[in-house]
């Protein structure tokens, strides 16, 4: 069930949380986890300055290759309690799709489901941790967003319009696999979906960041994921159990 990733052992170089200074990076508003509720302690736009340093990095690599493209954030730092709160909302939308909700109405959360009800857990948890991070409160197995050091980001043109990616943030289908559209013809709207989404990982990744192998979308450098998939020993970055706001950030 728990990815390899997680094995990653992590030394937490101690950089705290930067806000993201509202407009260097257009972000979805409002937030789309507040809005359905989720508990956060503060913004939720917040990155590790090194991390945020590395999205200004591939701002400006995105900047040269297209000039007034932008890239746009969908999410950022997200505490444990926010992907508890998440998680759980995507156990229910997946039992009631299947039509077995009521069977989560005496549950909390997916730890309660595991123990009331076996069945139903084991039916939904490879649906709903295909794409979320599991909510462990061990500090050796953090969900990326928890850690400071992963985004959630599409492109912008520069007349601020969403550049065609085949489908949106947070679409949880084969849709959302980064080279769905790999074997697309040219000439057609998914070679260009393709096209676009090979240009976000290109500037993604020269600025540092390794790209979610399920998730078009998703980017982090220095958790667990990017170690294990660039084959580093270790994680630079933790999870944050407390919402430290650092210097203040950089502008170029």
């Amino acid at each position: 069930m728990r990815p390899d990733y997680l094995n990653i052992p992590i030394r937490d170089c101690g950089e705290p949380l930067q806000e993201i200074p509202e407009g260097d990076f257009p972000r979805m508003a409002p937030h789309p986890y507040l809005a359905q509720g989720a508990p956060y302690a503060g913004s939720p736009w917040r990155l590790r300055s090194g991390v945020l340093s590395a999205l200004y990095r591939a701002q400006s690599v995105l900047s040269a290759r297209c000039p007034g493209w932008r890239i746009a954030l969908f999410d950022a730092y997200r505490p444990l309690a926010v992907q508890h709160f998440m998680v759980w909302d995507a156990f229910r939308r997946e039992a009631q799709a299947m039509g077995c909700l009521t069977r989560l109405a005496s549950c909390a959360g997916p730890d309660a489901l595991a123990r009331l009800d076996p069945e139903i857990h084991t039916l939904l948890a490879p649906k709903v941790y295909r794409f979320w991070g599991i909510p462990d409160p061990d500090p050796c197995r953090p969900p990326p967003h928890s850690t400071g050091a992963a985004i959630d980001c599409k492109l912008v043109d520069g007349e601020g319009r969403d550049v065609p990616m085949g489908g949106p943030v947070d679409d949880f289908t084969d849709r959302a696999i980064p080279n769905f559209y790999a074997s697309a013809l040219p000439g057609t709207p998914e070679y260009l979906h393709h096209r676009n989404r090979e240009l976000l990982v290109s500037v993604m990744t020269q600025a540092g960041f390794a790209q979610h192998v399920g998730e078009w979308w998703h980017f982090s450098i220095g958790d667990q994921m990017w170690a294990h998939a660039l084959g580093a020993a270790y994680a630079l970055y933790g999870r944050i159990p407390f919402a430290a706001i650092g210097a203040p950030a950089p502008t170029g």
